[in-house]
């Protein structure tokens, strides 16, 4: 903190922050005293807690609210003897075995990190990622120390910390640490401000999964989501929404026909350079892991597509196949939130780190998940999306319900690329579902915390239908002869689905 600190943490306090931590690492001690006891003042005009980093002795002599101490700082429990009865105790925990230690010894919070990478400080510990919280969280379960993320946090990030930085069994962070991109900022009132409306507008959010348009209430039926298919069929076809498609050079033409044929538009584009534009013109992206090219594409495309609130769907294609593409992954998954993850058996066990399904190139071998509907439920929890298990039955859930489906025909697995034009399907439908929530809602609401708006469930469910329906129609017509020709006319028969063709033909069952 420099000595031009006092307007900027006045008018960090009024853009919202609730909590202001001192860290001084170069003063010397009458300075840091003098900035500890002038922020103070400033702080109780706002009645916002005050906290010291490492040092005891500034915090007993300005009366501060309590210290934050790191690993290799005081031990808590001598901290706790010189601090007053009711001070905070704040530790920074890095790893499983630090935030046991610190529930042991009794803090009050613990600063879980490092997210991502920061210039604020020099990183000693392994960047955990988003994913990688959610461990350090299922240590906490059962006790009542608050947790905050630390590193790299900003506004263009807050959303995704908070949606997917959770244990197995949905315990959220409490909070957030920022630095850098309030200090730095050259309006810290107004970065305080985007930072705090966003935080507020999650937390009063309806609980995660937060993908559905429909009231926490809202109870599904099968009637309900063919529903809700159709209504997403008609909005492809009245808006015709781009598709922006990082996708396998194998299937590039087959997904492009299959958008087209729903009634969209598709657009192949993978330079880094270009997904701050796509993302704001485009109503939903796909990332297709079929062939990794550009790695820095597929990262800059969700990033953005999450900043425009738009649809991400992911396909980890054959992602159990290499430590490449396992590793390739993850790093997208710690930079951007999907909305959707669609894969077959290998792909999704390789991703939840199963051993029930074994991978053989992009496909899966041996008997399936011993209780698929509890595989994608659990799944769809800890990755905070929707997911698509695909196969014979295809299974989908949100993390609450599991819906199974059981349609599509075997000439599927007999051409290049049916999987892929699944996830074509799935982001076609979910631009759909998007852009018809958007029609109906006022732009100008204020922030609602939600990564996407629209029911995001009933679009994945509508993805699978549309092509498992389309080749049931397909493969019985008098001109189809096998695979072959069965291609064909199942683009046919994608441009010829009905609302009333899918809620005949639909077999959904709620588990």
């Amino acid at each position: 903190m420099s000595s031009s600190w006092t307007l900027p943490l006045n008018s960090s306090l009024q853009g919202g922050v609730t909590l202001v931590q001192i860290r001084e690492k170069n003063a010397d001690t009458g300075e840091f005293l003098k900035i500890a006891q002038d922020s103070k003042a400033i702080c109780r005009k706002y009645n916002v807690p005050i906290l010291i980093n490492d040092r005891i002795d500034i915090a007993l002599a300005v009366g501060a609210d309590g210290v934050h101490i790191g690993q290799t700082d005081m031990p808590v429990e001598i901290a706790r003897k010189l601090l007053p009865p009711h001070a905070i105790i704040g530790m920074t925990c890095n790893t499983v075995e630090h935030v046991k230690n610190a529930v042991k010894d009794g803090v009050d919070y613990v600063g879980l990190g490092p997210v991502w990478s920061t210039q604020t400080k020099k990183v000693a510990h392994p960047v955990l990622g988003v994913r990688g919280i959610g461990k350090l969280l299922e240590a906490l379960e059962g006790s009542d120390v608050k947790a905050v993320a630390i590193a790299g946090i900003k506004s263009t990030n807050v959303l995704h910390c908070l949606h997917g930085a959770v244990s197995p069994s949905g315990r959220p962070l409490d909070g957030v640490a920022v630095v850098s991109d309030i200090v730095a900022s050259t309006d810290p009132l107004n970065a305080a401000k985007r930072l705090s409306t966003k935080i507020k507008a999650f937390n009063s959010a309806p609980s995660p999964p937060v993908f559905s348009l429909s009231l926490s209430s809202y109870t599904y039926t099968a009637d309900a989501l063919k529903k809700n298919v159709g209504e997403f069929l008609c909005a492809i076809k009245k808006f015709a929404p781009l598709v922006h498609q990082i996708t396998n050079n194998v299937v590039t033409t087959q997904s492009a026909n299959a958008t087209l044929a729903l009634g969209a538009s598709p657009i192949m584009a993978t330079a880094p350079e270009e997904m701050e534009d796509l993302s704001e013109a485009a109503g939903a992206l796909l990332v297709n892991f079929g062939t990794i090219q550009n790695i820095d594409g597929m990262l800059a495309s969700g990033f953005h597509y999450n900043q425009n609130r738009k649809p991400v769907v992911f396909d980890p294609v054959g992602v159990g196949a290499t430590q490449y593409r396992r590793t390739s992954a993850a790093a997208l998954l710690n930079a951007w939130q999907p909305t959707v993850i669609k894969g077959n058996a290998a792909e999704l066990g390789a991703l939840a780190n199963s051993d029930e399904v074994k991978a053989k190139g992009v496909d899966s071998v041996g008997q399936g998940f011993s209780d698929p509907a509890a595989f994608v439920r659990n799944l769809a929890r800890k990755e905070r999306a929707i997911v698509v298990l695909t196969g014979v039955k295809d299974y989908v859930s949100d993390g609450t319900i599991v819906v199974r489906l059981s349609n599509g025909h075997p000439y599927l697995g007999e051409i290049t690329g049916s999987g892929c034009m699944v996830g074509t399907a799935v982001a076609t439908f979910c631009a759909g579902a998007s852009m018809g929530a958007a029609s109906q809602r006022n732009d100008d609401a204020p922030e609602d915390g939600r990564l996407v708006r629209g029911d995001m469930l009933a679009a994945a469910i509508g993805g699978v239908l549309a092509v498992t329906i389309a080749s049931e129609f397909a493969a019985t017509r008098p001109d189809v002869k096998g695979s072959g020709t069965f291609l064909p006319a199942f683009i046919d028969e994608l441009g010829a689905l009905t609302p009333e063709k899918l809620a005949s033909r639909a077999n959904i069952e709620i588990l």
